[in-house]
């Protein structure tokens, strides 16, 4: 059988494969996720969600290609962490592609390390994102991802990256 788009908007569609209904990034975009840490501290954004109905705190992150067909992932991802955070990165570095939720959806990101961190502005994101910026001591991510949760925040998956080795650990 083949994959029929059930729907499709300006930036996702439902495709249908035989018993299998999943979600699909339209138009070829992409998505970079930002590791940026710098001096012992990890930059974290928090943002309302609409799925969610809540805020939820995120590594730094944005979609590739829905504005300027043709950037490159690093140069996408250097452009939303200025955007998000106010903070522009020295060098920014692929740690590979990974998928997000692979029962669900066929989107997937790429993972990229920004290194040699300078604030430039205040970040907060574009016209309508309000988006908090959380520079967090990395030896403190824990406790604060916990408070964060304990108030109501709902947290992104890939904050597991932070948290695994004291979860291993445990």
């Amino acid at each position: 059988m083949t994959a029929e788009t059930v729907w499709a908007g300006k930036y996702i569609k439902v495709i249908k494969d035989g018993t299998w209904e999943y979600v699909s990034r339209a138009r070829g975009i992409e998505a970079a996720v930002i590791l940026a840490i710098d001096d012992g501290h990890v930059l974290l954004v928090e943002q309302y969600r609409v799925p969610l109905g809540k805020a939820c705190l995120e590594l730094p992150a944005g979609l590739v290609g829905d504005e300027e067909a043709g950037e490159s992932v690093l140069d996408s991802a250097g452009r939303e962490l200025e955007e998000e955070t106010g903070y522009r990165a020295e060098t920014v570095d692929s740690l590979g592609f990974f998928h997000s939720s692979p029962g669900m959806v066929s989107e997937g990101f790429t993972l990229v390390r920004a290194r040699g961190l300078r604030q430039i502005g205040d970040g907060g994101g574009v016209e309508g994102e309000n988006i908090t910026v959380h520079r967090v001591p990395v030896a403190n991510i824990a406790a604060f991802v916990a408070a964060k949760r304990a108030a109501g925040v709902a947290i992104d998956v890939k904050l597991l990256l932070l948290l695994g080795a004291g979860m291993l650990a445990s």
